[in-house]
């Protein structure tokens, strides 16, 4: 494990799922308190059908309104939870796949909400993402000035 993957860069994060996420969830609280992440847990506490769009409100209410540092969403394939993140002002959601998405919607887009897809991703992979995602921290820089953009466009759109 290198220096950069052992510091996290959120303090408070918010996690929750659809019941596709639930079978990830608890690997991801793992790696979470093996990264010294405080976290909350939005729900849902079960495999039972669900409706995802109101785990992803939840969570993306709390990183919109500074209560949480950032959120991590689970469903099937990350897709819907993303959808529904992304309609929160404030909100960057990110669906990631792979170790180096997520080190990059990090690095690049300062995302703030990671979404997942347990029907995609196996429990190893989703480890890495959640380590890569917790501990890179945004680069600026260039990338600043295209996030300002992204938030322009969001403000533009707000009623």
């Amino acid at each position: 494990m290198n220096d950069r993957a052992k510091h996290a860069v959120f303090d408070r994060v918010g996690i929750g799922c659809d019941h596709g996420g639930f079978p990830l969830k608890p690997i991801i609280l793992d790696k979470l308190e093996e990264l010294g992440v405080q976290y909350q847990d939005f729900g849902t506490d079960s495999d039972e059908s669900v409706d995802y769009p109101e785990f992803a409100q939840k969570v993306s209410e709390g990183v919109s309104e500074n209560d949480l540092d950032a959120g991590i969403l689970i469903c099937g394939t990350g897709i819907g939870m993303a959808i529904s993140a992304n309609k929160v002002p404030g909100v960057r959601a990110s669906v990631c796949s792979d170790p180096y998405s997520a080190r990059l919607t990090r690095a690049h887009n300062d995302a703030n909400v990671l979404t997942m897809g347990a029907r995609v991703i196996g429990p190893a992979i989703a480890e890495e993402i959640i380590e890569q995602f917790i501990t890179t921290r945004f680069d600026g820089g260039r990338h600043d000035r295209r996030v300002k953009k992204i938030a322009n466009i969001e403000k533009k759109y707000i009623r």
